[in-house]
């Protein structure tokens, strides 16, 4: 998948069938709009392409009026989101910055500039929620009078529905929105359902406070900046990228409020995850560097405040028996 940021690019290709949306954990209802605009751009010989948004126009907004509470829980990182959107098999990928100008673009001009002599776009696919342009004034009324008039067509798509995990009648709408509430209440396997695959997050293993050596307890740091997690607490959890198997480990997603705000993560979330038994080959130096990715399997708890580091160190030892006993009996 090539990966644009804005839509200025000679390497872009001169038509494509395009989707347009935030893709925010790209989940089973993406994925079948994703499977759809693959058939589409197969049809007529041209590449499909997702349009997306980064900050999210939302975050843009929470900043703007100083409302943080406006800012979504995300379910991704830009790199989580990107990596799944190729996994669909998206040819491109276009990263629009959601900023002053954009958010104040009409619905005429985003329609002319952006997806006809920006894009080429020969066929257009929306959700039935699309709307677009200043105060969100465009709509898939308004894009389809468009299609007809310049020559490309638009198709909209319903919501798509699983069987309800908590067994209740009815089918559940799969959405973004339906993701974050799983995840801030820790239901892992309702979280899997809705996206097709469980939940993981990647990134860089970088250099931390090394307490974790104190506590006789090493752990791969993934950091994050400017980033509202939709989860947070302490899981079971799953890594892949440091040898030929996953390991099985337990995890600490948050800002750690036993510590010091002020130190080596200055407040920022982070991602700690200590493999319950860690690979020899690597040795004591051998994470740093790589690049991971830890499923979220189980979770144990929400992020406690422990009373000095002995009481941090008794409770990270029961998390591991915890996390062995739990990945015993799920056999993972």
């Amino acid at each position: 998948m090539q990966i644009f940021r804005g839509f200025h690019h000679h390497q872009l290709a001169p038509a494509c069938a395009l989707t347009i949306g935030n893709f925010d954990g790209v989940h089973r209802g993406h994925q079948a709009m994703l499977a759809l605009l693959h058939n589409e751009a197969r049809h007529r010989g041209v590449p499909s392409c997702v349009m997306t948004f980064e900050p999210h126009p939302r975050d843009f907004f929470a900043e703007r009026f100083q409302q943080p509470e406006l800012a979504p829980a995300r379910i991704a990182t830009l790199r989580d989101k990107l990596n799944e959107l190729r996994a669909c098999g998206v040819a491109q990928c276009v990263v629009l910055p959601f900023n002053h100008a954009f958010a104040s673009q009409q619905p005429e001009a985003f329609i002319r500039d952006v997806l006809c002599q920006g894009l080429g776009v020969k066929y257009v696919l929306v959700g039935d929620d699309f709307r677009f342009g200043a105060k969100r004034a465009g709509d898939y009324a308004m894009l389809s009078a468009a299609g007809a008039q310049l020559g490309f067509d638009v198709a909209r798509m319903n919501s798509y529905e699983i069987s309800n995990p908590t067994g209740q009648s009815g089918g559940l709408r799969v959405s973004s929105s339906a993701v974050r509430e799983a995840l801030a209440r820790g239901a892992m396997q309702e979280v899997a359902q809705l996206l097709g695959r469980p939940y993981a997050i990647s990134g860089h293993v970088v250099h931390g406070r090394k307490l974790g050596r104190e506590l006789n307890c090493r752990t791969l740091n993934l950091r994050f900046t400017h980033w509202k997690p939709a989860a947070n607490g302490i899981f079971v959890v799953r890594v892949h990228g440091l040898g030929d198997s996953a390991l099985t480990g337990v995890a600490n997603l948050g800002v750690r409020p036993s510590l010091d705000a002020n130190d080596v993560n200055g407040g920022r979330v982070l991602l700690e995850t200590h493999c319950l038994d860690w690979p020899a080959h690597l040795g004591a130096e051998g994470g740093y560097g790589k690049i991971i990715r830890v499923e979220l399997l189980h979770k144990l708890h929400d992020e406690r405040t422990y009373d000095g580091l002995e009481a941090l160190q008794q409770g990270i030892r029961q998390d591991c028996e915890d996390a062995r006993a739990w990945a015993l009996n799920a056999r993972i």
